[in-house]
C-alpha cells in the first residue's frame, strides 16, 4: 500500500508518500496560495503517485465531523480565499480514494501518539506554539472533536501584571494565543522570537502564560503527558521555566507520579518536526481501513 499525507498549513503545504509501516518514502512542499493555484498542484502530485488513500491535517477552523453538511470545509479562517472551501471533495473526485481529515494540530498529536513522544499512551495533549497556538487532544484512545474540534489556543488566561503589551487576538482581550503566540511576542518586543533568545524577561513572561494554559488543560483533561511543539518552543530554555511555573501554580493540589517528574511530563515534540505529516499518514491508513470494513 502507498499512502498520501498532506499537512495543509496556512503558510505551506507539505505532501508526503509513505507505507503501512510508517516509513516516509518522499516529501514535497509548496507554498499555500489560493485554492485555485494550490489545489491543482497537490492533486497532480498525489495522482502521479497512485496512492491508495490520503490523510489531511488542515489549518482551521475546519469541519472534521463526518456526515455534517459542511464536512471538509475550511470555515472562518483569516485566509479569506479558503473560507468555505471544501478541501476534501476535490481529492475524492480526482483520486477516487478514501480521504481522512482532521485538524493540523490533531494530526500532529496523532503522529506523536503513534510514532513519537507519546507512543503507547491513551491520553495526551499536544500544544503547538508558533504563528498561532493550538491544542491537539487525544483522550481515551481517540482524538477529540465534539461539536467541531478543540481550540485550546483561545482559552482565557490572566494577564501578567508587568505585561503592557497588546493581545493580538481579534476576538479576545486575554487569550493564550493572543498573548503568547509568535506574532504576539514580536508585537510586544519588536523582534521575532528567534532574535530574543538571550532576553530573559521575554521568556519569563512567555513561560508564565504557557504554564497558565497548560495548567488549565491539565486540570480539565488529566492527560498522561503534555507535548509542546511549534516554532516558539525551539527556545529550549522555555521548558525548565514552564515546568517550574506549572509546579508553582499547581501548588501541590494535584499529586500524581507523572507530576512528580515534570521533566518527563511536559516534553518537547519528537519526530524531528515530522509529527504532523506522520499523523496525516496514519489518517490515510485509517481511512483505508474504514473503507475495507464498510
Amino acid at each position: 500500500m502507498r499512502y498520501g499525507a498532506l499537512e495543509a498549513g496556512g503558510t505551506k503545504m507539505v505532501c508526503a508518500i509513505g507505507d503501512e509501516n510508517g516509513n516516509l518514502l518522499e516529501q514535497y512542499t509548496i507554498p499555500t496560495l489560493t485554492p485555485e493555484k494550490t489545489m491543482p498542484e497537490l492533486i497532480r502530485y498525489f495522482a502521479e503517485r497512485r496512492i491508495d488513500a490520503l490523510g489531511i491535517g488542515a489549518f482551521g477552523p475546519v469541519d472534521v465531523v463526518p456526515g455534517s453538511e459542511s464536512f471538509g470545509k475550511i470555515l472562518h479562517t483569516p485566509k479569506v480565499a479558503w473560507r468555505d472551501y471544501n478541501i476534501v471533495e476535490p481529492f475524492v473526485q480526482a483520486l477516487s480514494v478514501p480521504v481522512g481529515l482532521d485538524t493540523d494540530v490533531n494530526a500532529a498529536c496523532l503522529g506523536e501518539v503513534m510514532y513519537g513522544a507519546a507512543k503507547g499512551l491513551t491520553d495526551v495533549v499536544y500544544l503547538t506554539v508558533g504563528t498561532g497556538i493550538g491544542a491537539g487532544i487525544y483522550s481515551g484512545g481517540r482524538l477529540v472533536h465534539g461539536m467541531l474540534h478543540p481550540e485550546g489556543g483561545h482559552i482565557l488566561i490572566q494577564r501578567h501584571p508587568k505585561d503592557s503589551g497588546e493581545c493580538i487576538c481579534p476576538c479576545h482581550t486575554h487569550c493564550l494565543e493572543g498573548l503568547a503566540s509568535g506574532p504576539s511576542i514580536e508585537k510586544r518586543w519588536g523582534r521575532k522570537a528567534i532574535a530574543l533568545t538571550d532576553c530573559a524577561e521575554v521568556w519569563e513572561l512567555e513561560s508564565d502564560y504557557l504554564a497558565q494554559g497548560i495548567m488549565n488543560l491539565l486540570l480539565i483533561l488529566s492527560p498522561q503527558r503534555i507535548i509542546l511543539g511549534g516554532g516558539v518552543m525551539q527556545q529550549k530554555q522555555l521548558f525548565p521555566l514552564v515546568r517550574q511555573k506549572l509546579a508553582k501554580k499547581l501548588n501541590g493540589y494535584y499529586d500524581t507520579p507523572e507530576l512528580r517528574r515534570l521533566e518527563t511530563y511536559v516534553v518537547p515534540a519528537g519526530l524531528d518536526g515530522a509529527q504532523g505529516i506522520m499523523g496525516c499518514l496514519y489518517l490515510a491508513q485509517n481511512a483505508k481501513l474504514l473503507e475495507t470494513i464498510e
